[in-house]
């Protein structure tokens, strides 16, 4: 086995490799050599080449999402850093562990005009966790800085970054390391004993109207007992959305679908006394507004690590599992008498009639698509949505049951979503399905160039010539240049760029035609595939907005 002679390379390896850290995505370059032949010369790292910095990082996160440990990303200096911003920063909003090993000019060839230099130090300082800044020749105090490193992304659940500063010569090699390392095990996970929360309890049992409301969620997280106490309380109403991996008959996904047509009464019925949340990032904007304006008495967060002050009206964080908290906050059986979860209920029956209604009747646009497209996902899939219309076309239906659903909801960017699904489909059995917008596609073109694309890989582009969700957002549709600057329509498509990443190409432009693909869209495969739909784009606003006042 050939090992990078540089003692700093041997210490990050062996450092990795006691942490458990296997998966490693690798940008060329040479100022990293030293990691790179570390890497890739020990049988313990699976190693991933992945050209475009910026794609990296998405795939690194797709990866960490799915195996929920870190994934190392190692690049070379200068500007190749500075691409895995974007995708830090997700990490950095989503609690999804990333190792960011960055090669790095000696100190002394820092600002002094020498190529492909930037100031690497503390680059992400507000986005990151911990900032490692290793020194040549300081082997104890960097194997600290190391460990804490990794032990923080291990524990905290997300991004570090260290910085790796390397001397040339950067190829020469050994036939074993020169440096040994020593495992420093100092994680420590900060969680609340959750003594004293009578208090909580009492308030708990005696609300008459509590909502649960449940953001980004991995699925089989909480224990079905405590979903089931939830559904059969009748003062308890739990709206879950598209990424909560949450699901019961008594639930009601589709959030915006029943609040949106409310009047100011039905807000006021709707109000919660107690608002009890867990999990990520909320999409739904009309929960949002509503939870500001109507506000609980009481705000409850349930989390191990943070709890955001969404609402404005924030009262507690329960820093625990919430297994651990519903153990003991749903122990009693003897909760107020309501009629609250019955109420809600009538009206979710209502909006899923008028939903189906208005569905027969409208024309081929985004809206039908999506109503076509998610019924025809086979069970147990994956399914991977980018941003902006899409996740918000996916939260007005009720999704199959058997699907894990994702999203890159910490900056809700479009901007690395397909490098995202295809690093969590790298990782996983089970099939994935990933649905996307046209600019989203085009934007993140490069995560194709990649070449451990699984087979059963499905790529659906919905094609809209535009950003369709600014036709949706309020504004003046008709101004100068809307097209140009908002909407940024175009007439490009995916064909080609599926022939030169050898995805196999379908399209269609009518429900007859989707139909039809969609018949074999999902079968085996010796390569992947892409399903373009092409939908007009001047209607689609028109019809999502007549949708939520056809289903009062």
């Amino acid at each position: 086995m050939k090992l990078p002679k540089h003692p700093l390379a041997q210490t990050i390896i062996q450092l990795c490799k006691a942490k458990n850290i296997k998966h490693i995505v690798i940008s060329p370059g040479s100022r990293n050599a030293p990691l790179t032949l570390g890497f890739t010369n020990h049988n313990y790292f699976k190693c991933y080449s992945i050209v475009d910095e910026r794609s990296a990082a998405f795939f690194a996160l797709g990866i960490a999402q799915q195996l929920r440990e870190p994934v190392a990303l190692v690049c070379t200096s200068g500007s190749a850093l500075l691409n895995y911003y974007p995708a830090i920063a997700e990490a950095f909003y989503s609690d999804i562990p990333l190792v960011v090993l960055s090669a790095d000019r000696p100190k002394q060839l820092i600002g002094i005009g020498d190529g492909q230099t930037v100031n690497q130090e503390n680059v992400f300082a507000n986005h990151i966790l911990y900032s490692a800044n290793l020194k040549e020749n300081a082997q104890p105090e960097n194997e600290i800085e190391i460990y804490s490193a990794l032990n923080t992304s291990i524990s905290q659940k997300g991004p570090v970054h260290i910085n790796i500063p390397f001397e040339e010569p950067l190829y020469e090699v050994v036939d074993e390391f020169s440096i040994v390392s020593k495992s420093i095990d100092n994680i420590e996970v900060g969680q609340d004993k959750l003594e004293n929360i009578d208090d909580y309890i009492s308030i708990w049992d005696n609300a008459k109207r509590k909502m649960v409301l449940v953001g980004v969620n991995q699925p089989n997280e909480i224990e079905q007992q405590y979903l089931d106490i939830l559904a059969n309380d009748d003062s308890v109403i739990v709206f879950t959305e598209t990424t909560s991996n949450l699901h019961h008959d008594k639930f009601f996904p589709s959030i915006d679908k029943i609040i949106a047509p409310l009047k100011d009464e039905e807000y006021e019925a709707l109000q919660p006394e107690v608002l009890l949340t867990f999990g990520g990032m909320i999409v739904s904007k009309k929960i949002k507004a509503f939870l500001r304006e109507y506000k609980p008495k009481h705000h409850w967060h349930i989390d191990e690590k943070k709890a955001n002050d969404t609402f404005f009206c924030l009262s507690k964080h329960f820093k625990a599992s919430v297994n651990e908290v519903f153990k003991i906050l749903l122990k009693n059986d003897n909760h107020a008498t309501s009629d609250y979860q019955y109420y809600w209920q009538s009206v979710k029956q209502i909006r899923a009639r008028k939903h189906q209604t208005y569905l027969q009747k409208i024309p081929f646009s985004d809206l039908k698509v999506f109503d076509i497209v998610l019924k025809s996902i086979p069970n147990n899939n994956m399914l991977q949505l980018s941003n902006s219309s899409t996740i918000r076309y996916a939260q007005l239906f009720d999704l199959n049951k058997t699907l894990t659903v994702f999203c890159n909801r910490g900056t809700s960017g479009i901007d690395g979503s397909t490098s995202t699904a295809i690093g969590a489909a790298l990782v996983i059995d089970e099939q994935t399905t990933f649905i996307t917008g046209d600019l989203s596609f085009f934007y993140d073109s490069n995560a194709l160039w990649n070449n451990y694309i699984p087979n059963n890989f499905r790529i659906i582009v919905i094609n809209n010539g535009g950003g369709g969700i600014f036709r949706i957002l309020p504004g003046d549709k008709n101004t100068d240049n809307f097209d140009v600057y908002f909407e940024t329509k175009h007439d490009l498509t995916a064909k080609q760029i599926s022939e030169m990443y050898q995805f196999e190409y379908v399209s269609a432009s009518n429900e007859n035609e989707l139909t039809l693909v969609l018949q074999s869209f999902y079968s085996e495969e010796n390569q992947p595939k892409l399903l373009e739909i092409f939908t007009p784009r001047t209607i689609n606003d028109e019809i999502l907005l007549n949708y939520f006042k056809s289903i009062i």
